[in-house]
């Protein structure tokens, strides 16, 4: 969190691509913290990760912001943030194959190499893309605050903060129980579960180049951002109420649409903030709407997490992600409320 919101002006003194292989090498060296057997390395090297991860976006905005046609700019975001999901995805399907072949701290090591290997790929785009640099900026303690000031002083970009802490929270939940969830309250096996939870990851990404290409074609990004609220109170209603006699195919279909809609929200989110940020400023403006981002993300587990525990019923969980999720639909509709009683005053 606290990475993130220098990130913006980390990005405007280094560049992106710097700041991007820089945090690449945090990563790294965090990994190889985590392979030695020890608990105050391990919890150094989450440091170091966590330092690695929070610039990332911030750069990616930054950059692709500056580089985008604006009629393409959420199918572009879009198909930048299916990297996470992807990468997810593609660590499941290898690292425990190292894991057992290498053992697990040969596997993070090897992690590690892959990291370093992206920093030297990266080194040949490093000076046409980082052009716009400023080496002589400053790295003041208001880098810190300056994110925060801009969230809080354009009232839009508040608004999609807290729109993303809310989504955050549905899609943090979702990855982090649905296994769980299938396999205790279901009888589904382990990896039937884990199969159902990769459909839904599987939707996600094509969700987001999907969502990305409504938004740009179809849908303004805050409709398409109101269309994804909907699609996330009937995902998780739907999935509250799955029963094990259902097919197999009928509970895919209703992961896939909690899954399209609650993991394939970020890119149009980080076009719009592009959009909404200040000319040169969508490092920065991202950095800061991702502090809220990352509320939602610690925040909504737990919550989830104390709810079942509470209710003894994961199903009573699920249900009670519609919460947020209509949250977030009133503040976008608020919003778009605002802009046309905004446009009709102007016009008069």
């Amino acid at each position: 969190m606290v990475a993130s919101l220098i990130g913006g002006t980390l990005v405007r003194r280094l560049g992106a691509i710097r700041v991007s292989q820089w945090g690449l090498l945090l990563c790294a060296l965090g990994l190889l913290l985590c392979a030695l057997p020890w608990v105050p390395a391990v919890a150094a090297g989450a440091l170091l990760i966590g330092c690695g991860y929070g610039p990332i976006t911030p750069a990616s905005s930054h950059l692709l912001a500056r580089t985008t046609p604006a009629h393409r700019m959420s199918l572009v975001f879009s198909v930048k943030q299916t990297g996470v999901p992807a990468g997810g995805m593609l660590a499941g399907a290898l690292v425990p194959g190292m894991a057992l072949a290498l053992g697990w701290q040969g596997a993070l090591l090897a992690v590690a190499a892959l990291c370093v290997a992206c920093v030297a790929l990266a080194q040949p785009l490093r000076a046409p893309l980082d052009a716009d640099r400023q080496p002589g900026l400053g790295l003041a303690l208001g880098a810190l605050v300056a994110p925060i000031r801009m969230v809080f002083g354009h009232r839009p970009l508040m608004v999609l903060a807290a729109v993303s802490a809310l989504f955050s929270a549905v899609q943090v939940s979702t990855t982090a129980y649905m296994v769980t969830y299938l396999n205790e309250s279901l009888g589904m096996t382990l990896l039937a579960a884990g199969v159902a939870l990769s459909v839904s990851q599987l939707a996600g990404v094509i969700g987001r180049i999907a969502w990305g290409a409504v938004a740009d074609r179809i849908l303004s990004p805050r409709n398409t951002l109101i269309v994804l609220a909907l699609l996330m109170m009937a995902g998780s209603v739907l999935t509250a109420l799955l029963q094990a006699s259902w097919s197999t195919a009928l509970i895919w279909a209703i992961v896939a649409l909690l899954g399209a809609s609650a993991i394939g929200w970020n890119g149009v989110y980080l076009a719009t903030v592009a959009r909404q940020a200040p000319p040169g400023q969508a490092g920065t403006a991202t950095g800061g709407t991702l502090l809220f981002t990352f509320m939602g993300v610690m925040a909504g587990s737990p919550a989830f997490g104390a709810l079942a525990g509470a209710s003894g019923s994961y199903r009573v969980a699920f249900a009670a992600l519609v919460v947020p999720a209509a949250l977030a639909l009133a503040l976008l509709v608020w919003r778009a409320l605002q802009v046309r009683r905004e446009a009709a005053n102007a016009a008069k």
